[in-house]
Parts: structure tokens; C-alpha cells; sequence
């Protein structure tokens, strides 16, 4: 049986550029641009035409090198579909036992009154991603699918409530779409 080097590559869509560096990858669309860095000694990455193909650098098949061609797949992906329609997320602010101000100031996050604290609670947002509050509605965008994620995960982090019953005190802000949700 012969053991040979795993391969995959990725189409480039239309109306999508790509510049590839030693191990970073730009990708411009029409909403913005992208850049990433993908570091591994196992996969090279090449740009071929309208494709970006990724080679395991052993000569023998392994899992890892297929995991890790897979995942920089779908990462790419990501970036094609980030550039193209971007990416949202969505949040509810509920407060049931006191009045929660919900602000955004710069590039922060500022919720304040929770469960009647004194001291508003803070968080700031990644790089390139845009926060509005629209009534009960938090709206987290952005072109990154992982750092609007991350930032929606901040902010339902930021109203967790610990030592009290989580059946009596569902205060909070809550995810209720993810980013990459079919009903966007």
C-alpha cells in the first residue's frame, strides 16, 4: 500500500480577491477585507489560478495533516463568506427585576443597573466589529465569524449572574442568533 501526501483545495468565489503572503492570507470582497494568519510547518498553502490549494509537506498520509487541511478550509471559507455577506449576531436584553441600561460607548459595551449594581459592568469589542442596541435587541456584525462570536460570548459573559437561583433571577443578556445562523 502506498502512503501518499493529503491535498485539498478551496474555489475562489467570483468578485473576491486574494494576495497571498508567506503564511497570511488577504482576502478583499465586497463589503471589506480579511486578513489571517495560518502557521504550521505541516501544510503549505498556494495560490493557483482561482484556487488556493493546501499540501501536507510529509511524504506519508497522516490524520493530522488531513484535520489540519480541513480547518484552514473551512476557516477560508469563512473569510469568503464574511467578505461577501458578513456575519451577525443577536442578543436579548431581559431584566426582569430591574431596569437594565444597555449602552454602547465607543468601543465599549456598557450595561448599567444590572440587578442594581452601583458600578455599570464593561466590556470592550474585538477589532473590526460593530455592536447597536435596537430596543430589547443587541445586534453584534462584523466580517470575522470568530470575533463576532467571541464578542457576542463576552457580552452574555459580562451579565452572568453567579450565587443566586438561576430559576428566579433570569436577568441578563442572552444569544438567541449566532453568527452564521440560516436566518440571517
Amino acid at each position: 500500500m502506498v502512503n501518499k501526501a493529503y491535498s485539498a483545495q478551496v474555489e475562489i468565489p467570483q468578485g473576491i480577491t486574494v494576495d497571498l503572503a508567506v503564511n497570511t492570507i488577504k482576502i478583499k470582497g465586497s463589503k471589506g477585507e480579511i486578513s489571517r494568519k495560518f502557521l504550521s510547518p505541516r501544510i503549505t498553502i498556494v495560490k493557483d489560478g482561482n484556487s488556493i490549494i493546501f499540501k501536507s509537506t510529509s511524504n506519508k498520509f497522516s490524520q493530522v495533516d488531513k484535520m489540519l487541511i480541513n480547518t484552514f478550509k473551512a476557516h477560508i471559507k469563512n473569510m469568503f463568506n464574511g467578505v461577501n455577506k458578513g456575519y451577525t449576531a443577536k442578543l436579548k436584553i431581559c431584566a426582569g427585576h430591574f431596569p437594565m441600561n444597555v449602552s454602547v460607548d465607543g468601543n465599549n459595551l456598557i450595561v448599567k443597573n444590572f440587578l442594581g449594581e452601583k458600578v455599570p459592568r464593561k466590556t470592550s469589542t474585538m477589532e473590526g466589529v460593530k455592536i447597536k442596541v435596537e430596543g430589547e435587541i443587541i445586534v453584534v456584525s462584523g466580517l470575522d465569524k470568530e470575533k463576532v462570536g467571541q464578542t457576542a460570548a463576552r457580552i452574555e459573559q459580562l451579565t452572568r449572574i453567579t450565587n443566586k437561583d438561576r430559576r428566579i433571577f433570569q436577568d441578563g443578556c442572552f444569544i438567541i442568533s449566532k453568527p452564521g445562523d440560516e436566518n440571517e
